[in-house]
C-alpha cells in the first residue's frame, strides 16, 4: 500500500429536485494514504444501493445526516483488508462497513465488522446476512408480528427485502403470503421462487381490486415498503387486530411537495389495529440471532435469494437509479473488484 494509489469515488454533484438523474453524481479520483495507528485500508468488493438513500440526498436533517456536496456518498459495503496498522483486524480480513460509493476505503477499525465468507458468500453480508435480511426479520418478528395462520400482505415484494420477507412469513407460519410488484415477469418469479403464494401487479388495474380477490378475508400484517395507494389499500383490507410495519415509502422519494397521508388513517381505530414505522438500526442488536437462522436457511437451500448486480464504480449512479425505477429483482448490488 502506498500514498499513490488510486480510488474512484462517487461524489453526489447536486441536490436533486425531484427524480436523480446522472448529472447529480461526479465520478472523481482520489489518492488513498497510508493507514494511521488503529486503522485500515480496505479494498472494497461489493457496494450496496438502496433507497434510503434518496433521502440523505435532499439537503435536510432526518435520522441520517444528508449527503454532503463534492463528497463521497456512503452505504454499505465488503472489501478486503490490503493494510493494516491494527492488531485487531489483519490484512486479508474480509469486512463490512459504511463506506461504500468507493473502491478503497480508510477507517478505525471500530467501524469495520470482520465476516466469516465460510459461511457465505462476502456479498450475502449486504444481503440477506445484513442489514436487509434483518429489516425483514425484524419487521415480521418485532414491529408487526406474523402469527399462525395470518394473511401477510408486503408491498415491493420483487425487491431486497421483499424476497426474503415472503419466505420468512412462511417460515413464521403465515397461511397466505400475498406479493405487490411490477410486471407479471416478477410475480412469476414471485410465487416460483420467493414464497408467495400469489401476486398482486400493480401496473395490471385496481390495487384494492386484485387485492380483495388475493385476500378476501382480509390480511393480518402488512409490510410496507411503497406508501401511497398500497397503504390506503392494505389499511382497507386490515382485518381487527391487524398490523402494519412502516419500513418505506418509494413512491413519495421523489417527491417535490407534502404528500398526504392515507384519507382512511383513522379506520385503524375501528380495526383496533396498529401501525409502526421502523429503523433498522434499532434492531442491530437481532443480528446474531438472524445470521444465525438465516445462514443455516441458506446452507441448506431453504432461503432462495437473487442479486442484480452492475459492474465497476462508473455504474454505481445508474444502478441506483434503476433500483429507484424498479429495474431490480433481489439485491442491487455494484461489483468493484474481484474478490
Amino acid at each position: 500500500m502506498n500514498t499513490m494509489t488510486v480510488s474512484r469515488e462517487i461524489h453526489l454533484a447536486a441536490h436533486p429536485v425531484g427524480e436523480p438523474g446522472p448529472e447529480h453524481f461526479e465520478l472523481v479520483e482520489t489518492g488513498v494514504p497510508e493507514p494511521e495507528e488503529g486503522q485500515i485500508v480496505v479494498r472494497n468488493t461489493w457496494m450496496s444501493v438502496d433507497p434510503y438513500m434518496r433521502g440523505r440526498m435532499r439537503d435536510e436533517e432526518s435520522y441520517i445526516p444528508p449527503f454532503q456536496l463534492g463528497a463521497p456518498l456512503e452505504g454499505s459495503a465488503v472489501g478486503e483488508v490490503v493494510a493494516s496498522r491494527s492488531a485487531a483486524v489483519p490484512v486479508g480480513a474480509t469486512v463490512v462497513h459504511f463506506l461504500g460509493w468507493r473502491e478503497y476505503a480508510v477507517m478505525e477499525t471500530a467501524a469495520a465488522t470482520v465476516v466469516d465468507t465460510t459461511v457465505a458468500p462476502a456479498e450475502a453480508y449486504l444481503g440477506a446476512l445484513g442489514a436487509t435480511g434483518l429489516t425483514a426479520y425484524a419487521a415480521l418478528t418485532e414491529v408487526a408480528p406474523v402469527r399462525q395462520g395470518d394473511v401477510v400482505l408486503i408491498s415491493a415484494a420483487a425487491g431486497a427485502v421483499g424476497t426474503i420477507a415472503g419466505q420468512l412469513a412462511r417460515k413464521l407460519g403465515a397461511s397466505r403470503v400475498i406479493g405487490s410488484a411490477g410486471g407479471a415477469p416478477k410475480g412469476k418469479k414471485l410465487v416460483e421462487k420467493f414464497g408467495y403464494d400469489v401476486a398482486v401487479d400493480y401496473r395490471a388495474g385496481s390495487l384494492a381490486a386484485q387485492l380483495a380477490e388475493a385476500a378476501p378475508d382480509g390480511v393480518d400484517v402488512y409490510v410496507d415498503h411503497v406508501g401511497g395507494d398500497h397503504l390506503v389499500a392494505a389499511i382497507d383490507a386490515l382485518r381487527p387486530g391487524g398490523r402494519i410495519a412502516l419500513v418505506g415509502a418509494i413512491s413519495t422519494y421523489n417527491a417535490t411537495s407534502p404528500v398526504p397521508g392515507p384519507a382512511n388513517l383513522f379506520s385503524l381505530a375501528a380495526k383496533d389495529a396498529t401501525m409502526r414505522g421502523m429503523l433498522v438500526n434499532s434492531y442491530f442488536h437481532l443480528f446474531p440471532e438472524w445470521i444465525g437462522k438465516a445462514a443455516g436457511w441458506l446452507a441448506d437451500g431453504s432461503l432462495h435469494t437473487e442479486l442484480t448486480v452492475a459492474a465497476g464504480i462508473a455504474q454505481a449512479p445508474s444502478a441506483f437509479l434503476d433500483m429507484m425505477r424498479g429495474g431490480n429483482v433481489g439485491k442491487m448490488l455494484v461489483r468493484l473488484a474481484a474478490c
